[in-house]
């Protein structure tokens, strides 16, 4: 499977190019789904979130993605997650926050607003999405604890996390796929720029890179969260589940690009505060 060309169409657009599929929709590096070769979660994430997703063109297959909790009210996810292509992904118009099941427990709450980045743009070639980031408000708030964003991304060499429900197995399309009904979670860090291909990680758009081998977000994984740990060691969210870092092979062979969350906190707080 080529390495991802964006979760959203790797893991949400089965229908012509595989959920997670090309490189230029950027769903979370790779394929992201469950995070191939990471392990099932040590803590509780209040603030993560599931999207569940279906595929009418590949037989009502049941996809993911990820996202964050940022507001009692709102989430934050990526742009390509929303995308209502021809052929692609649906959401199901639900949300489930707090929970390390991916299918269970938590709180599930119904989506009455969908706002993408307006700026928005599907890469084009072997180039990411631009802007890859969305919110989803809930028809009513939840008791668990949001996240907060970081005022800025750590410096290359930060450790970080990554969290998701994307599959934990590489394969050439759905039948290939594992989802774990349990949270996955992966140690990474903060990658430099030039640890990505040219052209790929920027200002909005972060280099990861996994602490173990053979492991990274994969088709499913998408908007999910990247978190770092900041003032009394709590998680601060610094990145959202795009995709690939290059253009090379599976998910796990090569680093991971997420949305800088923190470089969208103007948008963010414009949208959430506004009056609609």
């Amino acid at each position: 499977m080529s390495r991802l060309k964006s979760v959203r169409r790797g893991v949400v657009r089965v229908a012509g190019v595989l959920l997670m599929g090309t490189l230029a929709t950027t769903a979370m590096t790779g394929s992201a789904g469950a995070i191939v070769n990471g392990k099932d979660s040590t803590e509780r994430y209040p603030f993560m979130a599931s999207i569940p997703l279906t595929v009418p063109s590949a037989g009502n297959f049941k996809a993911v993605c990820g996202a964050s909790l940022i507001h009692p009210q709102w989430v934050l996810t990526a742009g390509h997650c929303v995308e209502q292509g021809e052929g692609g992904a649906v959401m199901d118009g639900t949300v489930r926050v707090g929970s390390d099941r991916r299918t269970s427990g938590g709180t599930v709450r119904k989506i009455d607003r969908v706002v993408r980045h307006p700026g928005y743009e599907v890469g084009q070639g072997a180039k990411p999405n631009r802007n890859d980031v969305a919110l989803l408000r809930l028809d009513r708030p939840v008791a668990h604890q949001p996240i907060r964003i970081a005022e800025r991304a750590g410096r290359p060499g930060t450790p970080t996390r990554l969290l998701g429900f994307g599959t934990t197995t590489e394969g050439s399309g759905p039948d290939g796929w594992k989802f774990p009904e349990r949270l996955q979670q992966l140690d990474a860090r903060r990658g430099a720029e030039s640890e990505c291909a040219p052209g790929f990680a920027d200002r909005t758009r972060l280099c990861t890179i996994s602490r173990k081998a053979g492991a990274m977000a994969c088709s499913g994984d998408s908007g999910g969260p990247q978190v770092q740990r900041g003032d009394w060691g709590r998680w601060e969210l610094i990145g959202v589940t795009l995709g690939p870092g290059d253009g090379d092979g599976p998910c796990a062979n090569g680093p991971g690009l997420y949305t800088n969350a923190t470089a969208y906190t103007g948008w963010i707080h414009k949208t959430i505060h506004s009056k609609r």
